[in-house]
């Protein structure tokens, strides 16, 4: 037997009992999770996502000033006054070593919030995807959900297609006959393009909106496969790594 997935297109795709007592990969490949995972890599104690109803300045009277970072973005823009906005590129080990991130984004972070109330919460991404297939099949929860973070309330095919890579390499070459719907359209959409993954996703409305904000960059890290071979978990509201 292998887990059986289900997919969200999107982060209003789904009511916190969707995933209640389910193991819960949370995907938003451009680019909160493949940051989170960055700035994990590169020292940083842990992340505490922030919901988009909640102020992420309250940390900062919670916690010690001294070792935390204000992070994230709005509008893919780094949110005034804070430290960091949403580049993977911005998390250099000398800034994030040994601080704990507060992090607001316009999607990623909602649906890692709404998804506090599963069983297992991961973060997935092209950059660790084999890490995180292992961790399923290990696993192997008959209630295993794939929740792609979208944009603006919409569908974002990058998501789209790593929730199709991970049911993929799952699954194999052959879906089982009682595949849930929003497994088959993930499973097909990445059958189609799986030999050159990265060339859609560079043309996908997301990868435009950020290449007009000159983050090319980020696009091209982002759409790396198995950089990494850790898996960030979320326990207790607080992310860290876990080595696979």
């Amino acid at each position: 037997m292998k887990p059986n997935i289900d997919v969200f297109i999107n982060a209003i795709a789904f009511r916190e009992d969707d995933v209640r007592d389910a193991t819960v990969v949370v995907l938003d490949v451009l680019r909160a999770c493949s940051t989170i995972q960055t700035a994990l890599e590169n020292g940083a104690n842990g992340v505490i996502p922030v919901s988009d109803s909640e102020d992420p300045g309250k940390y900062t009277r919670l916690l010690d000033p001294e070792k935390i970072l204000l992070c994230g973005e709005k509008n893919g823009r780094k949110v005034e006054g804070f430290h960091l906005g949403n580049s993977p590129f911005e998390y250099t080990k000398e800034i994030v070593n040994g601080k704990t991130l507060i992090f607001k984004t316009s999607s990623g972070t909602r649906a890692i919030t709404k998804s506090t109330v599963a069983k297992k919460t991961i973060i997935g991404s092209f950059l660790n995807i084999s890490a995180v297939v292992e961790m399923l099949l290990e696993r192997n929860d008959p209630r295993t959900m794939l929740v792609c973070a979208g944009w603006r309330n919409r569908l974002s095919l990058e998501d789209l297609l790593c929730a199709g890579a991970i049911t993929y390499q799952i699954y194999g070459r052959k879906l089982p006959e009682d595949a849930t719907d929003g497994a088959k359209l993930a499973y097909g959409l990445y059958e189609k393009y799986r030999k050159n993954v990265d060339a859609p996703i560079k043309t996908s409305s997301h990868a435009k909106r950020l290449r007009d904000m000159g983050f090319e960059k980020d696009l091209e890290y982002c759409t790396r496969i198995d950089l990494y071979s850790s898996v960030p978990v979320m326990r207790d509201g607080l992310i860290t790594l876990k080595h696979t």
